[in-house]
């Protein structure tokens, strides 16, 4: 199941462990969205992908789209509230998350979704999380990257510009405020050489 991977030469270490919140910074996106974004949040993430892309227990998904039934582009995991987190670190990631969050969020985040990205041919297309309280209530959605970086993609849901951020190697964005029903957001294809990628959704109890 392990692609090769490029290293980033600017996370050439084993040690895994996640730097200080502090400088994360916040994007105001409009209709009351915003992200925010640490780059580098995981030193080591390297080693945290080769582990996830071996060890997770990976599923391949079929779809119904229009009149066919299709592959789904990645492959998923999903870990629900409870279930024990493929790697420690992860485990310390989302109670960090819940920690610095918790304030604003006033709730702690629960589950993991996992997807793989094994070449420029994954992707996941236009969507927003609609499904679940995200439809109708502000929440959050904190994703970290490891592996190649990818672009994540964001825009109105009513039109307008996108906004575009390279996320891999131990990145991190949060999608926060209304950004679940009032942007959408994708990851495309692309021709250009792209390595494999790992990305963890934490959400909420009850957020898609």
């Amino acid at each position: 199941m392990t692609r090769h991977l490029q290293g980033s030469l600017f996370d050439q270490t084993d040690q895994l462990r996640l730097r200080p919140l502090d400088g994360i910074r916040r994007t105001a996106l409009g209709l009351g969205a915003w992200i925010d974004v640490l780059p580098g949040w995981l030193c080591g993430s390297d080693t945290l992908f080769e582990h996830l892309a071996a060890e997770v227990p990976w599923r391949a998904e079929r779809r119904k789209m229009y009149d066919q039934v299709v592959d789904v582009p990645r492959l998923l995991a999903f870990y629900g509230a409870g279930d024990p987190l493929p790697h420690p670190l992860l485990t310390e990631a989302r109670e960090t998350l819940s920690a610095h969050y918790a304030e604003e969020l006033g709730e702690p985040f629960t589950t993991a979704g996992l997807c793989f990205y094994r070449d420029g041919r994954d992707s996941v297309a236009w969507h927003g999380d609609r499904i679940g309280r995200g439809a109708h209530e502000d929440t959050m959605v904190a994703i970290l990257s490891v592996g190649t970086p990818r672009d994540l993609l964001l825009r109105p849901t009513d039109g307008g510009g996108t906004v575009r951020r390279p996320l891999g190697h131990g990145d991190l964005i949060v999608m926060g405020g209304s950004c679940q029903r009032t942007w959408e957001h994708s990851v495309p294809k692309t021709t250009h050489a792209a390595g494999p990628r790992v990305s963890i959704q934490f959400r909420p109890h009850g957020v898609r």
